[in-house]
Order: C-alpha cells, then sequence, then structure tokens
C-alpha cells in the first residue's frame, strides 16, 4: 500500500473491486452491494461519489502531479452504469501476476522448465500475503480473493513441479515441508515432497510424509488418500528407479513381460491418471536413464537433434551420430534430446548401451535382443502366459524386431556404438525408427546419417558447468574456476569430476584445486573420485584402437605443446611420411588426436592432444614401452636440427653455427618442409624447437643439445626473442660443459654475448665475446675468433668507446681477409664504416660501407647485403644534399634492424 492509498476501509475496498476488474464498467448497484449488502444506508450513492472522488484525487497524487497542471489522465473514469478503472497491463500486480501465469504454463507445456520456473517464480514474487487481505469483503470481492489464491496455489505447484524436473529435489524439500504443514489438504504438495524426499536418498523420510498426510485427510475430512497419492506411496515402498527420473513425469517402464531388465517396482497392474504423473502406469515404453539436471551448454547440437528428431531437416535422415571423444558428454546429450523428445514418440523411447560391462562390444544379435525385450510390451493372452522366448539366429531377430517397430514412432538410442559394422544390422532392422548414436569414432560410413561432432565446451560454457556443479564455493572465486576450466581441458567429464572433488571436500579451496590440476604429471591422478575415474574412461579410448595406432599415441605425446606438424610425427614414429600420415589420421578419427587446419601455413594441418590426453600418452610409454622414449627423442631432435640448420642457412648464411655428424632422418626433406620461407618455418615450429633443446638436455643428448641451440640463435636475434634465447643457450651451455666439448661451449658463449649486447649488457656482453675469443683460439678456430673480435668492437662502440672499438674492427678485418672469411670482412668493415661515420671522415664511411655490401654479398647473405646496402644509400644521400654534418648526427643502425644512438661528436676547433 502507498501513501496514497486510502487509510478508510469502504474507500479500499471499492479501490479493489475496480482494480480486480480493471477495464472493466463496474455498476453503481454492485459497488453499493460490496460495501453495504442488502441493507444500504438512504445516502449510498452520494457516499460512493465521495469514495470516488477521494480515489480520483488519491490517483493523481501517487503521479506526484495533479491533472490540471500536467494533463496526466485520470485512470478512474465515470461510465455508465458506474466506474471504469483504465489501466495499462503493466500497471497492475494482477495483470502482470497472469501474464506471467500464462507465460509460466507454457513453457511447462514445451518441457522448457527451466523458463517456467523463472516465469512462475516472477510471478510469485509479486504477492506480499493473501490476496486483498486487510479489506474488508462483500459478495464480489470474497469470490475474487477465493479465486485469486486458487490461482496462486496453482502457480506455486506448478513452479515446484518445474523445479522437480529441474532436478532441485534437495533444495525443495525444506519449502515443502513447510508448505504442507501450512495446506495439510493440498495432495499435490504431499506429493511433491514424497518425490523430493525419495529423490534425495531419503526413502523412510518420504514415507512418514505419506503418514502424516493421511493422517490429515483422516481427521479433517475422514476420507483416505486419493488414486494418485496412494499409489505414489507403493511406488516409494517399492523403490521404483523411475521416481528417480528428472527430465520427465515418473513413468513406468515396459520391459518384455518379466524378463531381468525389468527394474524392481515396475509392477505392470497400476492404473491411474493423477494430475502430477505420479499413478500414471499405461504409458509408451521408455527405457532411458535420468537426464541431468544441470546439463549445460551444446545449444548448437540440441538445435540440431531436435529438428532432426522432428523431421525438420531435409534429406530422409532419421540417424543422429554424435561422436566425441570419451567424456565430451555424448551420450548426456542423446539422453537429453530423448527426454524431450517424448511427444514425438509416443510408441516408446528406448536406450541400448553398446558394450558390455567389461566395456567389450556386444554383438548385433545382443544388441537386438536386448531392443526387443524393452520395446515389446506385454503378450495379448496376459501376463500369465510369463514372458514370450526371442529366437537365436541375428537374421530371425532382426526381422522379429522389424515386425515390432514397423508403423511406430518409436525413438532409439544405440549408445556407445564402437564400429559401422556393429550397428549396420540393428539400423537394417529398424528402418522406421529414428535412431541417435553415440560413439568415440565418427563413423562416416554409415548411409543417410547425420553426424555431429563433440568438441569440449566452450569457456564460458565450461565455467558454467562448475559453477552448477560446484556450488557456491565455485561461484565466489571465478578467476580460479575459469583456470579449472581450462586445466581440465573444457571436457565435460574432467569437470564434473572436478566439480563432485570439491564439493567431496569441504576443507579444499578452488584455487587449492586448480593448484593440485597445474601439474600436468598428476592432473589425471586428481581428476579422480569414488568411481568417477577420467583417466579410466580416456584409458577406455585409447584400447579402443589397435597396438600400431596404441603405440603411436604413446610416441607422440613427446611432441611439443601446443601443436606439431606432420613432420615431427614422421620423424617420432621413425615411418615414412604417408604411413605416419595414415597412422596418425586414424588417432584423430578415434578423438585421441586433434587435427586443425592452418591456412596460409607451411603445414596447412598441424595436430595437437587434448590437454589430459598428453599425460595419459606419456603415462602409457613410461608404463607400457619406456624403451621407445629415448629413441623417439633422438630422432626428434635431429629431424628439427636438420630442419632447423636449413632455415638458419637460409635466414643467415656464414653464422656460426655448430656441425652435428649423425645421419639426418632420411624421411625428412628439408626443401619440402621449410621451402623459401625459413623464417615462417621458424616462427610455426618455435616452441618445438625450445622443447626440443629442452627433451635433448633432459635425456643426455649433450651435442644435439648444444647444436639445436645454436641452429635457433639466428631466428631469436632477428626476432627479438630474448628469453628464448637465454633459456636454450643456458641448456646448451650446461650440456657443453658437461660434455667437455670446448668448441660447443665457444659458440654457445658467442652467441650468449650477443643476446647481453642486445639486452644492453655490454659489460657482460665483452666478458662473454672475450670468453669465447679465447675459446676459439685454443681450438684453432681464426675465423670465429675474429669475429668474435668484430662483437666485442659493437660493445665498445655502445659504451662510446669509439677509438678502441675502430682499433678492435681492423684487427678483426685483418684476421678475415687473412682466412678468407667474407661474413667476418663484412661485419668489420661495417664497424669501421660506423666508426668513420661518427668521426665525421664521410668519405670513407661510405666506402667502408659499399665494401661491406660487396662482402656480404660474397657471403651469400642477403640481410647483410641489403643492410649495407641501404646505409650507404643514407650516407651517400647526407653527402649529397651538402650537409655532411647531418650523417654524423643520425641514429646508427649497426646490425641489421639493430639500431644504436651515440653523443653527438664534439666539434673541432677552428685554428
Amino acid at each position: 500500500m502507498t501513501p496514497q492509498t486510502p487509510s478508510a476501509a469502504k474507500p479500499r475496498a471499492v479501490l479493489a473491486t475496480l482494480l480486480v476488474q480493471s477495464n472493466t464498467v463496474v455498476s453503481t448497484h454492485t459497488l453499493i452491494d460490496e460495501l453495504w449488502g442488502a441493507e444500504p444506508p438512504r445516502t449510498a450513492t452520494t457516499t460512493l461519489q465521495v469514495y470516488v472522488s477521494q480515489l480520483r484525487k488519491a490517483l493523481l497524487a501517487d503521479t506526484g502531479e495533479a491533472a490540471g497542471e500536467t494533463g496526466t489522465a485520470q485512470p478512474l473514469l465515470t461510465r455508465p452504469p458506474g466506474y471504469l478503472m483504465q489501466l495499462a497491463p503493466e500497471e497492475l500486480d494482477l495483470a502482470v501476476f497472469e501474464s506471467l501465469r500464462a507465460e509460466g504454463r507454457a513453457a511447462y507445456g514445451r518441457r522448457e522448465y527451466e523458463a517456467a520456473s523463472r516465469a512462475l517464480s516472477r510471478a510469485l514474487g509479486l504477492w506480499t500475503g493473501p490476496a486483498l487481505s486487510g479489506i474488508p469483503h462483500g459478495p464480489s470481492l470474497e469470490t475474487s480473493a477465493i479465486r485469486l489464491n486458487e490461482l496462486r496455489a496453482e502457480v506455486l505447484e506448478q513452479r515446484i513441479s518445474a523445479d522437480l524436473r529441474l532436478g532441485l529435489h534437495q533444495e525443495l524439500v525444506g519449502e515443502l515441508m513447510g508448505l504442507a504443514h501450512e495446506h495439510p489438504l493440498r495432495e499435490t504438495l504431499h506429493c511433491h515432497l514424497m518425490v523430493a524426499l525419495y529423490r534425495s536418498g531419503r526413502q523412510s523420510d518420504a514415507l512418514q510424509a505419506y503418514q502424516r498426510a493421511r493422517r490429515s485427510l483422516a481427521d479433517e475430512l475422514a476420507v483416505e488418500p486419493g488414486p494418485v497419492l496412494t499409489r505414489l506411496h507403493e511406488r516409494v515402498l517399492a523403490s521404483d528407479p523411475s521416481l528417480a527420473r528428472h527430465g520427465e513425469p515418473p513413468l513406468r517402464l515396459v520391459p518384455v513381460g518379466g524378463s531381468d531388465d525389468r527394474p524392481a517396482g515396475a509392477s505392470g497392474n497400476g492404473s491411474g491418471n493423477g494430475s502430477a504423473g505420479y499413478g500414471r502406469d499405461t504409458r509408451p515404453t521408455v527405457w532411458l536413464p535420468p537426464a541431468l539436471a544441470d546439463f549445460t551448454g551444446r545449444e548448437d547440437q540440441l538445435a540440431v537433434g531436435e529438428r532432426l528428431l522432428a523431421g525438420e531437416l531435409p534429406g530422409r535422415n532419421r540417424v543422429l551420430v554424435l561422436s566425441g571423444r570419451a567424456g565430451a558428454g555424448k551420450t548426456a546429450l542423446a539422453v537429453r534430446l530423448a527426454h524431450d523428445a517424448a511427444g514425438r514418440f509416443p510408441d516408446g523411447r528406448v536406450m541400448v548401451t553398446l558394450r558390455d560391462a567389461d566395456g567389450r562390444a556386444v554383438e548385433p544379435r545382443t544388441a537386438m535382443a536386448t531392443l526387443l525385450r524393452r520395446l515389446r510390451g506385454p503378450r495379448a493372452t496376459g501376463a500369465d502366459s510369463g514372458p514370450e522366448p526371442l529366437p537365436s539366429s541375428e537374421t530371425e531377430l532382426a526381422e522379429l524386431l522389424h515386425e515390432r517397430t514397423e508403423g511406430r514412432e518409436v525413438l532409439i538410442v544405440l549408445d556407445d556404438a564402437v564400429s559401422e559394422a556393429q550397428v549396420r544390422p540393428v539400423l537394417s532392422a529398424v528402418p522406421g525408427a529414428t535412431v541417435i548414436l553415440t560413439s568415440r569414432q565418427v563413423l562416416g560410413a554409415l548411409e543417410s546419417a547425420r553426424h555431429l561432432t563433440l568438441d569440449v565446451l566452450s569457456t564460458r560454457e565450461a565455467e558454467a558447468l562448475l559453477m552448477a556443479c560446484g556450488g557456491p564455493r565455485m561461484r565466489d572465486d571465478p578467476e580460479a574456476a575459469g583456470e579449472i576450466a581450462q586445466l581440465c581441458g573444457r571436457l565435460p567429464l574432467a569437470l564434473r569430476v572436478a566439480a563432485a572433488g570439491l564439493a567431496a571436500r569441504p576443507h579444499w579451496t578452488v584455487a587449492g584445486l586448480a593448484r593440485r590440476l597445474r601439474d600436468e604429471r598428476t592432473r589425471l591422478a586428481a581428476l579422480a573420485l569414488g568411481d568417477l575415474d577420467v583417466r579410466g574412461t580416456l584409458l577406455t579410448a585409447y584400447r579402443d584402437v589397435d597396438e600400431k595406432a596404441r603405440r603411436a599415441f604413446r610416441i607422440l605425446g613427446l611432441a611439443a605443446l601446443p601443436d606439431f606438424a606432420p613432420s615431427t610425427g614422421t620423424a617420432l614414429l621413425a615411418m615414412d611420411p604417408v604411413e605416419a600420415e595414415r597412422i596418425t589420421e586414424q588417432l584423430v578419427q578415434a578423438h585421441l588426436l586433434e587435427a586443425r587446419r592452418q591456412p596460409g601455413r607451411l603445414a596447412p594441418v598441424r595436430y595437437s592432444f587434448h590437454s589430459l590426453l598428453r599425460p595419459l600418452a606419456l603415462e602409457a610409454l613410461a608404463e607400457e614401452s619406456p624403451q621407445e622414449g629415448p629413441a623417439a627423442v633422438e630422432r626428434l631432435c635431429r629431424a628439427f636440427l636438420t630442419l632447423a640448420r636449413h632455415a638458419d642457412a637460409r635466414l643467415a648464411p656464414g653464422r656460426e653455427r655448430l656441425t652435428y655428424e649423425a645421419e639426418p632422418p632420411p624421411a625428412i626433406s628439408p626443401g619440402e618442409v621449410v621451402g623459401n620461407a625459413p623464417l615462417r618455418w621458424f616462427q610455426e615450429e618455435s616452441a618445438g624447437l625450445s622443447e626440443a633443446v629442452r627433451q635433448a638436455h633432459a635425456a643426455g643428448l649433450w651435442s644435439l643439445c648444444c647444436s639445436l641451440a645454436s641452429a635457433t640463435a639466428g631466428y631469436y636475434e632477428a626476432s627479438a626473442l630474448w628469453d628464448e634465447w637465454e633459456t636454450t643457450h643456458d641448456l646448451a651451455l650446461d650440456a657443453a660443459r658437461r660434455s667437455g666439448d670446448a668448441e660447443a661451449e665457444a659458440v654457445i658463449q658467442r652467441s650468449l654475448g650477443d643476446l647481453a649486447w642486445q639486452r644492453h649488457q655490454t659489460s657482460l656482453a665483452i666478458d662473454r665475446y672475450r670468453l669465447a675469443r679465447q675459446l676459439f683460439t685454443r681450438q684453432g678456430d681464426r675465423v670465429a675468433a675474429g669475429r668474435c673480435q668484430s662483437a666485442e668492437a659493437d660493445a665498445l662502440l655502445a659504451m662510446g668507446q669509439i677509438a678502441r672499438a675502430g682499433h678492435g674492427y681492423a684487427r678483426a678485418l685483418s684476421v678475415s681477409r687473412l682466412v678468407d672469411d667474407a661474413r667476418g670482412s663484412a661485419e668489420s668493415l661495417r664497424g669501421l664504416a660506423l666508426v668513420a661515420q661518427h668521426e665525421g671522415r664521410h668519405e670513407e664511411a661510405l666506402a667502408r660501407m659499399k665494401e661491406c655490401e660487396s662482402a656480404a654479398r660474397t657471403a651469400g647473405d642477403r640481410r647483410w647485403t641489403e643492410y649495407a646496402s641501404r646505409t650507404a644509400s643514407a650516407l651517400r644521400i647526407a653527402l649529397a644534399s651538402g650537409r655532411p654534418a647531418g650523417a654524423s648526427s643520425i641514429p646508427l643502425e649497426v646490425r641489421p634492424g639493430v639500431w644504436l644512438f651515440l653523443p653527438s661528436r664534439p666539434a673541432r676547433r677552428a685554428a
């Protein structure tokens, strides 16, 4: 009630009567009867007019403005033979309530239970107490109050029914206990309470709830409970498994008469049609597991599946194949579709699993026999005649199954199919039925089938599933929940196990769970709870493929993250490229490996592991064939070295790099893999190269580790990848020292000197260059020693020690010319040109840079040739402009793409 609501009882009664019948003329006679009954006062009409006037003022005052000032429309109008309250639907809570009620009932009828619950809850939220409380009731308001309170109760019961179908039974128990106590004679509420208790594992409490309801009815009305409540009581006593269903009304399962497939309590002699569905017995054959109440995501796949089941897709396809890796939620999606399609298949919906308890494929005839037992109703001769025997041959079973399904609207779910050969006989026997197939294989050879491949959930869906399953703690730490979703690879099974593990351990935090999952070596162990074991589920897919594919799966686990090219698979598997591709594609078909199209890349298809399958592959390698690991790592590192040396020779010709004496892998062709795009190849394989260096170091392949790191240095320098440069070369330096390889140590020290120089750590750079020069000199490598002298001069130049740098370049040039090192000469001539330019000897600088260009061209280094050419051109332009002093002050490009800003040379004094 607002401050403008009349405080007197009779004006409130007038207002209530007009509001309940808004947009309808209420006669003066009806209002007088409502206020004074059969004996109105003589002044009734005049008094009613006064009440109406007061209400009009209050209604306008409620808007905060006077009608005369603003022209605001007066909702209370005089319309013969009485008055009309004219309101828009959204202005009256009663109209909003009725609209939300209709919306909720419609959604409920469409089995959109979440939408129904939401709309009905909003409708109930408009109520603040019993209808028209605090207002004196005449005959009209009394009738309205009764009707509205009954509508409210109906909406409440339907909202609870929708929540039960969403699996919120535990959350409803407390509310239902209070409602059953408040309304002891409403049997529907008692039914809902019993089902909620039963589904919460409280069978004895459900039976006690029935006894309380029975006593209330007997005490108040001297009657027994109705057939719906009575039948529900019998089913609770019998532990009827169909009561555990969430996605639809509890239904009686109708297997073949009396076979072992029939669950306890599913008797065939009940009847009745209770409004809530708890007493139904004569329903279509339904043999489905419960739908997941917290099913999340898959909107696109659900839409396609629903359209196919409704016959809305083009073509005559009546078979939907859901494929995907183990744990992707194929069965959950199939069951959800089957539950949602209840209205389209009045003759039955049945699911058969195509594997036995040990995970082995069942024979087609076994699957058909199970289908027959679950699809057939009781025999016409009566229940006493016992179950009808089934034929033993596959042909006879197929004929009988065809006969039983022909002309019937039946949905069959064949779960966990192993191959096309397993399901073809079953599909041939039920040509008129609609079939949903799930399989870890693609089953692409099936004719006239619609295929949907289930990938992992999107990030949003994965986090939503964690929140739904993990409870308040997961919702309170969304950042850690997001990390868990990624560490689980967004795989539905892994997400559910992670959430269940958190719920089962109240002392754990979400961040703590994320920390346990970060270590790839222990991730699978952390994703196990009771009989929920992600590792065990993934292993079933691994065991489905033949031994050759299993070996490939194990060895390919050594490939680097995040993905790898076909050439990597060829090297690891020690196969020719065609055979390696065939077996890799076999793993893709089994969803043990992922293939991604990469248009525009050197390898247009790249392969990767799901984040939970790579740990499984490495575990299997360590347990089943540990002797294969070291050899595979060496093959991979040799292949990378062959390709990297080929790419580096084209990216930076003449650069120092270590040699490696072993033969390159025969199946790897650098020209085909790298082509004429060395930089692109390095960019695409950068992660694999870094991992190969780490693996070589871990395996004790010291020479390979050093050679690989050396072959990548040019790319790291050209791409400014300082961290990768440092990491790989620190490992290589350790490998060189462990193996006592002075040459390797010298090459790595020189490269680390370049890194320090790039990072402006000039003192460290000089130390590394001098150490490398000493090591090269001891090895008799005058070429490399001379180049170290030139690199040291670069560092001195960066420190502003121009004269010392010039002496260093001159000594380096003498050595390079003596040993006929064109690349070393180019580097030294470039340094002398830079010194001359800084000191104002511009003609000399230009001449030196032209010599540098010629030496670089002789060395075959296009990058250095282009560098020398553009630097000489800049000097030439500065000289031609008549302002040669400007050439001294421009920034120096001391190496290709590397600039140095030196302080300006002091001006010479005039003589």
